[in-house]
């Protein structure tokens, strides 16, 4: 890839990498209300403890650069399913509008991955020489 692409791409990694783990620490401070949420709409209190393990790993191996692709799958999955059972009904402005945004960041960078200032290129480098 270009060099602009791979700016491009590093900034799309650490934006959502930074969301992501700001919303993990988020809902694990507040697990109880973290799991009303999930009851509220209908989903177990195991789903919540396994979208905050997802959110905050998931954001913190973006930042870092590490299992880019499936970390990006994840959170992917992770915001179409907020997408589909707690912002659908809400329309899309004021609802659905950030998540989709994730997803598709989350997206590209699961088809792309991430290689700029990745600590996975740096491992792979030096295990190659």
């Amino acid at each position: 890839m270009n060099r602009r692409t791979e700016w491009a791409l590093l900034a799309g990694r650490i934006v959502v990498g930074v969301i992501m783990l700001a919303h993990g620490i988020q809902k694990a401070g507040a697990m109880e209300n973290t799991i009303a949420m999930f009851d509220k709409i209908g989903q177990p209190a195991w789903l919540a403890y396994m979208t905050v393990v997802i959110e905050g790993v998931g954001g913190l191996f973006l930042i870092v650069g590490i299992f880019i692709v499936p970390s990006a799958i994840l959170l992917g999955l992770t915001m179409a399913a907020a997408i589909v059972m707690a912002k659908l009904p809400m329309g899309l402005i004021g609802g659905f509008e950030f998540p989709l945004s994730l997803l598709a960041l989350s997206l590209i960078l699961a088809v792309t991955g991430s290689r700029k200032l990745a600590l996975s290129e740096v491992i792979r480098k030096s295990g190659s020489s």
